[in-house]
């Protein structure tokens, strides 16, 4: 029995970590990634395993290669909150080989990595008008098309003709419009299927008149919305008929602080990362804004933002084979 004791002690198994079972990819595989920079809030814990993939061949294969293991997609990081725990499983994200733009007739082709802004601007530049609320809209087109993301009186489902996609046995699919259904903020597509490209259409317009309405929405958001914070957009969706930010300001809650988050001066709806904020104080402060809206209104507010991962320390959730 000593002789076992000794044996245990000194032999101990070698722990196996998720990035042991990871596919030979072309792209790159990272063990416990920090996740926090990858955001607009600037928080969170790390990925257990972090992929960027070369091309759609190798995002395929890898999504081929593993089954039955947790799948994150992160864009750019601007409408999410990563709880401090980290992300278990493998958090996949889409990188500058997934973001070019194509203009073809009335259309714009563009990886699903692209930045809402830049494709606003090809817009202009190929005088297409009905994008320009794209230029209000932090983040890329592939996360922006998942959450139908709207402003200025619009949204995707009214300017998308198609979308490539693959699913979780990397298999790609070619959607139309048609194949979709759209939501307030959502898109209704299968669990796991990963936007690689979309097409985009627009209407023949005078490039001045384009250029105006993006100038005026520019101008409208810096007067109306915090700049140069860590922040990470609309926090709560509104309610039907109604506007989350009054409900929120009804309530009190302007400049409201807990530990280093705050609720914006300038724009209620936004919470402010003031430099020392964790994902749990940004988390909290969301559910006490939404404690004190349905005390005061009633309301029941719904978060925009998407929080992701766990609260306490990330643990494997891959037990091996």
């Amino acid at each position: 029995m000593f002789f076992d004791f000794l044996s245990s002690f000194f032999y101990k198994k070698p722990q196996t970590h998720l990035m042991d079972f990871m596919p030979n990819v072309r792209g790159e595989l990272k063990k416990d990634f920090p996740l926090a920079k990858q955001t607009w809030f600037g928080v969170g814990g790390p990925a257990e395993v972090f992929f960027i993939p070369k091309d759609k061949d190798d995002l395929a294969f890898f999504l081929s290669s593993i089954q039955n293991i947790p799948l994150t997609i992160l864009g750019c990081g601007s409408n999410v909150l990563i709880r401090d725990g980290g992300i278990p499983g493998v958090v996949i994200k889409l990188g500058k080989e997934f973001s070019y733009i194509k203009v073809d007739g009335n259309d714009i082709i563009c990886g699903a990595a692209t930045r809402n802004g830049e494709i606003a601007k090809t817009a202009l530049d190929a005088g297409l008008t009905g994008l320009e609320f794209l230029t209000g809209i932090p983040g890329n087109i592939g996360g922006s098309t998942k959450m139908n993301a709207g402003a200025n009186g619009s949204d995707i489902s009214k300017i998308i003709k198609s979308a490539v996609m693959i699913d979780n046995f990397g298999i790609q699919h070619i959607l139309g419009k048609d194949d979709f259904i759209f939501n307030y903020r959502d898109t209704t597509i299968p669990i796991g299927w990963i936007f690689t490209e979309i097409t985009l259409t627009g209407i023949p317009e005078e490039k001045t008149k384009i250029a105006e309405t993006m100038n005026n929405i520019r101008a409208q958001r810096l007067e109306t919305q915090p700049t140069n914070v860590k922040t990470a957009g609309s926090t709560f969706r509104n309610p039907e008929g109604l506007s989350a930010w009054k409900l929120i300001d009804k309530a009190g809650c302007r400049g409201m602080h807990l530990g280093g988050a705050m609720v914006s001066e300038k724009h209620c709806n936004f919470i402010i990362n003031t430099g020392n904020a964790t994902a749990n104080d940004i988390e909290q402060l969301g559910e006490n804004i939404r404690l004190k809206v349905m005390e005061t209104s009633g309301i029941d507010l719904k978060w925009e933002i998407r929080k992701m991962g766990v609260k306490a320390p990330a643990q494997s959730s891959f037990g091996g084979r």
